[in-house]
């Protein structure tokens, strides 16, 4: 094994790609993004983390070795199908939230051509400042190998599951299903409370326990600003379930609560009563 980082392409970089692209290009890697097409926002963000910028996706897949696909979940496909159109043929990496089952049939596609396709999850926050993050893998040994390296000594860890492509993405829809519906939970609850005037009462028995979402009022914006991101990601999870031959119907719920704030996408200036007067609102 040579010192020499392999090249990295990011496939689309928002806010997580393009964190988890800057300590790939810290780490050393020439790191590469299709601009073809892309938003203001996106082109500052890939600016700002040291991305090199390529005209064409084409151009992008004959350079890279590996490739990062970090998309919203319904873009996924689409974006899977377009890297198979160019044969790529270095390794190919699903890092998005969704199904197992999906994840198997973009691997289906890709593989066709790419020398390998691995399963990739990330959990944690966007690895900015002091911020670290885990991309979780699974997939061909060789493969893992060759991602990790892209990260070492860098706030994405990289810890590896198995050989089987659906692993990591199992491990991410379970750990959201958790985590974005008792957010949603928590939400409602204290609107609830809110509404009857009983909400510090509800906080000071919240209080109590420890560790409860309820008492993370502040939270509320930010799970309305994400909603756009996460009702797809819960419809993922609820798939997973269903195909589990577990009730889907909790999750199939809280991905209609989330879509409620729709509106509310990325806006960092709204307040808590705010995000709980548009579910008040919402029809």
């Amino acid at each position: 094994m040579t010192g020499r980082q392999p090249a990295l392409g990011v496939l689309h970089p928002g806010n997580m790609g393009a964190a988890v692209a800057a300590c790939a290009a810290s780490a050393g890697a020439e790191v590469l993004w299709c601009s073809a097409g892309r938003s203001a926002a996106t082109m500052r963000r890939a600016e700002q983390a040291g991305l090199q910028p390529v005209a064409e996706l084409g151009e992008l897949l004959d350079q890279a070795e590996v490739v990062l696909s970090l998309c919203p979940p319904a873009a996924a496909e689409d974006v899977a199908r377009e890297v198979a159109s160019h044969r790529f043929l270095g390794v190919f990496v699903e890092g998005n939230a969704i199904s197992p089952g999906r994840v198997q049939r973009i691997g289906e596609l890709v593989g066709r051509s790419a020398s390998a396709v691995v399963d990739g999850a990330v959990i944690g926050s966007p690895p900015v400042g002091t911020k670290r993050c885990r991309l979780f893998l699974s997939g061909p040994p060789a493969a893992t190998e060759l991602i990790s390296r892209l990260f070492v000594g860098t706030a994405v860890s990289t810890p590896v599951l198995g050989a089987k492509v659906g692993q990591a993405s199992a491990l991410k829809v379970s750990y959201t299903a958790y985590q974005k519906a008792s957010r949603v939970l928590a939400a409602l609850s204290y609107g609830l409370a809110q509404h009857h005037g009983v909400d510090q009462a509800l906080l000071d028995v919240a209080s109590k326990r420890q560790g409860s979402y309820l008492v993370e009022t502040d939270y509320i914006p930010k799970t309305a600003s994400r909603a756009w991101r996460w009702a797809p990601e819960l419809e993922e999870a609820a798939d997973t379930l269903r195909a589990a031959g577990m009730p889907d119907e909790l999750l199939r719920a809280t991905a209609a609560t989330l879509r409620r704030w729709t509106d509310a996408k990325d806006d960092r200036g709204l307040s808590v009563e705010n995000a709980l007067e548009i579910l008040r609102e919402a029809e």
